[in-house]
């Protein structure tokens, strides 16, 4: 092998210092690269843990704000409460105030029962207890047992007699109200008593006059046949109103007709006349163009038809 020289030997030397730096700063490096990565990591603790601590005050002033609120929500519910109590307060004064003045409360009620009592009526009283004579249940209930429904009799015989056939109510309708009112009203008369006064008061009740009056010409003695010949008589008033207004159309419409015939026919005759008066001119014009006026010696037209005689007559 040739021997190396001084200068390869000096080169090699440098070489493996080169290599030895090389291989220091790979291990610096990879120190430097573990303590950065160790950095990251202790970094992003960091910032983890900050996150969290951030939230978790976040949290607490949400929750804070919160409770706050809450308690100011209740503090004005519970201030609404009380003006909505206050408030129900006043509206039943207010009511209490009317119904004393309208005289509907049953004190009031049962003072009135008790005054406008009399007979047999007032001498239940005595059997009710003093502390009770304003109760109006309590004397409700010692008339009932009393009476029954006697003490309401007058009081439908009243609804009988201002009864009347509201509008749009049918006569059957008013015919069962009227008999139900008539027995209890009269629940003490005989069966041909209380149908002759169901027919009395049907008809009084009857809304239209002209079936009114032709019901009670009648002379009805049953409920029955006063309605029978109440609704017949209103059927054939409508047949008759609907037959009158298909006439009357009829008629007019046969009228118009004839005027109008009459009106063509007057109007060809006048067209027919004024052609043969336009043809007649003609004519005449022609059978007398030769012809000489006496009175102004001209040809033409004869001397009635002069036009100078009619400017003399005229002046």
């Amino acid at each position: 092998m040739p021997e190396t020289g001084p200068l390869t030997r000096s080169m090699d030397k440098q070489f493996e210092k080169l290599f030895a730096m090389m291989a220091g700063l790979e291990q610096k490096m990879e120190a430097g690269q573990e303590e950065m990565r160790t950095g990251q990591e202790r970094l992003e603790q960091k910032m983890q843990s900050g996150q969290e601590e951030i939230n978790n005050q976040i949290q607490a002033h949400v929750e804070s704000q919160v409770d706050k609120i809450k308690i100011h929500v209740d503090g004005c519910i519970g201030k609404i409460e009380e003006e909505v109590q206050c408030v129900k307060g006043k509206i039943n004064k207010v009511e209490s105030e009317v119904q004393e003045k309208i005289g509907w409360t049953d004190f009031v009620k049962a003072s009135q029962l008790v005054a406008s009592l009399r007979g047999s009526a007032a001498k239940v009283l005595q059997g009710i207890p003093a502390d009770k004579l304003t109760d109006l249940t309590t004397i409700e209930k010692a008339l009932e047992s009393r009476f029954g429904d006697s003490h309401l009799t007058q009081f439908y015989r009243t609804e009988l007699k201002t009864r009347r056939q509201k509008p749009g109510e049918s006569l059957q309708v008013l015919a069962a109200n009227v008999e139900r009112l008539i027995s209890l009203a009269y629940a003490e008369c005989p069966m041909d008593v209380r149908e002759s006064l169901a027919a009395q008061y049907f008809v009084d009740a009857i809304r239209d006059e002209d079936t009114q009056h032709s019901t009670r010409l009648m002379d009805a003695k049953d409920l029955k046949p006063a309605l029978a010949y109440s609704m017949k008589y209103e059927a054939a008033r409508t047949v008759s109103k609907t037959s009158r207004h298909v006439r009357s159309m009829e008629i007019e419409d046969n009228t118009s007709r004839e005027r109008e015939d009459k009106f063509e026919s007057l109007f060809n005759r006048l067209e027919k006349l004024l052609n043969s008066s336009v043809a007649g001119k003609k004519n005449t014009l022609r059978r007398n163009s030769n012809v000489t006026c006496w009175k102004c010696n001209k040809k033409g037209h004869v001397q009635r038809e002069c036009q100078a005689i009619t400017s003399n007559q005229e002046n």
